[in-house]
């Protein structure tokens, strides 16, 4: 077969994905082409890029999901070939096939691949003739909600909903009993429409203390198939994967083996060609049952890289090139054990609400052979509302299991993002508790450990405590903000009194200090003496001649020191600082959270119960739900449905309801 050589491709993407797909493409010698919206203009792919076309506004439907913009950036710029990375178009089949008509390679499947597995219902029926286990449900066409609801009483509670187009979590809802049935059916399809412009729902049995185990599987156009082993992907929250691992631990050969040669009949059932992700559900029993196939590059990709040494961008753009496979089944090997997390814009203190803003400052753990970092972002980028939360992976890789998880643990101290809330605490909690070390692994760890994870805390002992504290006088005498601190030495001989917030608790300070020797004192603590200096972004201590360093950061009230340890934070005390509850308007609804006013079933004069869905707010591709708190009337009405609204602003008013 004769084969075309890719020498410029366009990356039909944006963020971490894009910026990942180029670092490969660079490496090759191949040129690279980004596309971006307005509010994209200055991303990191967009630096990253040899060139960069405009696609639209920012709204995706405006932007990275017009099929014909992209493929006329594709034209103008002389690009060859087209890489969709994942989410967006990346299993459109009509997108493909675009490609394919206006003579550019797709750096993916066939269009009737995407299509066979584009539908969770065709691909279910595909996956039992070709005998790989199957999970029992309703995947048929017939969607009227009667009938989804004696589907589900005939599988017996709980079920399972699920975009039959979807895909990352979107358009799914556990349903526990028929009474939940009616409400989670409407909002999965809303969810499913609005991400995949299709509403067709199956209906599955909920295993419930299942793992998520997922095979890697390359296929190439001379009927060459291998898997590159397994993904173990359990940890998720709200159906969106939290912490990825390969190998999955404990797993037999025997059932590695066996999975392998499932997902790879899966693949070869409808001709596959390229990269491709066959998801199974594995029982305790060992049973395992298929739940989809992702016709494209899987987030979580990397964590199978770490431990096979391939490059599975390369495996794609030499198999798109016509090429056969790089290596056959006998010759891939696992090494070590490797582990993934997906850094957030979201904030775990509030339901997990995206988080939108400016990065003030972004500093990253040190790049090496066991940690890698892929990201989309750098410092000064704004984060908004119109795309996934996720900015960044974090992916490391150690001799065994345990060697991995400490090695994240201390990636995730050293990396530090100001101004924007991120997960990176919340990831350290899971991966800390003893369940997650011990692999107690189940799709419902976070609901089943819970309290274990909400209870992990770093600590903050006395050196951390006076640390900071001798920070923020020094930090304050600079009298420097939003900056990183250059060579600061002060001379001075004076007593200084400070208070700080930290972890929710208002602490006091004395601190004597001559000229870099400071002796920080405070209540039920023992007097303690340091020197301290800030020099080159970094603030250096010497207690008891140990000498530590830490990054630091001070912005205004907010006070941060960090180094592979931990990161330790604090908020200096305001005079007269009346907290945001103080002023707030009784009666008063507020947006949670920068989104968009998606619904708004009530308009003033009505009458609503505690309970009553009053607004749904979407960001980020999420929606949350607002209730009513009380019993009431709507007096006020701010805003229509179609709105953009602020996060901390009032959408509503309501008056309780007037006594009979």
């Amino acid at each position: 077969m004769e084969t075309t050589m890719i020498s410029k491709i366009l990356i039909a993407n944006r963020g971490e994905i894009a910026c990942r797909i180029m670092r490969t493409a660079k490496r090759l010698g191949i040129a690279t082409v980004a596309v971006y919206s307005d509010e994209d203009m200055n991303a990191l792919h967009v630096k990253t890029a040899d060139q960069a076309v405009r696609l639209g506004p920012a709204k995706a439907s405006e932007s990275y999901l017009c099929i014909d913009k992209i493929i006329q950036a594709a034209q103008a710029t002389g690009a060859d070939a087209i890489h969709p990375g994942y989410g967006f178009l990346s299993e459109n089949a009509q997108f493909a096939q675009a490609c394919i008509e206006n003579d550019l390679i797709f750096i993916g499947p066939s269009v009737d691949a995407i299509k066979a597995m584009g539908s969770k219902s065709a691909a279910k029926t595909i996956m039992q003739e070709a005998k790989v286990p199957l999970v029992p449900g309703y995947h048929g066409e017939q969607q009227s909600p009667e009938l989804l609801a004696q589907e589900a009483e005939k599988i017996a509670y709980p079920v399972l909903l699920k975009a039959a187009a979807g895909g990352g979590g979107k358009g799914m809802r556990i349903v526990w009993q028929a009474e939940e049935f009616d409400s989670a059916l409407a909002a999965a399809k809303r969810e499913a429409q609005a991400s995949f412009s299709d509403q067709i729902m199956l209906v599955e049995k909920y295993l419930t203390e299942p793992r998520h185990v997922e095979i890697q599987v390359f296929c190439d156009q001379h009927g060459n198939a291998v898997y590159l082993f397994e993904r173990d992907c359990s940890v998720q929250r709200r159906h969106q994967k939290v912490v990825e691992e390969a190998p999955a631990p404990g797993l037999k050969a025997e059932t590695r083996a066996a999975m392998g040669e499932a997902a790879v009949r899966a693949a070869q059932a409808i001709n596959y060609c390229g990269a491709g992700t066959v998801e199974f559900l594995l029982d305790s029993d060992g049973k395992f049952y298929f739940m989809e196939m992702n016709t494209r590059l899987q987030v979580e990709h990397p964590v199978t890289e770490m431990i096979t040494g391939q490059d599975l961008v390369e495996w794609q753009i030499i198999v798109a090139n016509g090429q056969p496979l790089p290596m056959e089944q006998s010759a891939l090997q696992i090494n070590g054990h490797a582990m993934e997390v997906r850094i957030y814009a979201e904030d775990p203190n509030n339901e997990f609400l995206p988080c939108t803003g400016l990065i003030k400052q972004l500093i990253h753990p040190p790049e090496s052979t066991h940690l890698r970092l892929d990201t989309g972002v750098s410092s000064g980028d704004s984060v908004g509302i119109h795309y996934d939360p996720m900015i960044a992976k974090l992916i490391v890789s150690g001799e065994n299991r345990a060697q991995a998880i400490a090695r994240m643990d201390q990636a995730l101290n050293q990396y530090v993002l100001v101004g924007v809330t991120t997960n990176t605490h919340y990831l350290q909690s899971v991966i800390n508790t003893q369940a997650f070390k011990h692999a107690q692994l189940t799709t419902d760890f976070v609901e089943r450990h819970a309290n274990a994870i909400a209870d992990y805390q770093l600590d903050y002992d006395w050196p951390e405590l006076a640390t900071l504290a001798c920070f923020a006088l020094l930090s304050e005498q600079v009298k420097s903000t939003d900056v990183w601190y250059q060579n600061t030495r002060l001379n001075h001989h004076s007593k200084s009194s400070l208070a700080l917030h930290i972890n929710e608790t208002l602490r006091t300070f004395e601190i004597i200090s001559a000229d870099d020797s400071y002796t920080i004192m405070s209540d039920n603590y023992t007097a303690l003496s340091m020197q301290a200096s800030m020099q080159n972004g970094r603030f250096n201590t010497l207690i008891n001649d140990v000498k530590t360093t830490y990054v630091c950061y001070a912005d205004g009230q907010s006070l941060l020191i960090a180094n592979s340890q931990g990161q330790w934070r604090a908020q200096r005390q305001l005079a007269n600082h009346l907290s945001d509850q103080e002023e707030q308007q009784d009666g008063a609804i507020l947006a949670p959270m920068n989104g968009s006013l998606i619904a708004l079933p009530v308009n003033s004069g009505d009458s609503v119960k505690k309970g009553d869905l009053l607004a749904i707010v979407e960001a980020m591709k999420m929606e949350h739900n607002i209730k009513a708190p009380a019993n009431g009337v709507v007096t006020e009405c701010h805003y229509q449905e179609g709105d953009l609204v602020e996060g901390g602003k009032q959408i509503m008013l309501i008056s309780p309801e007037a006594e009979a």
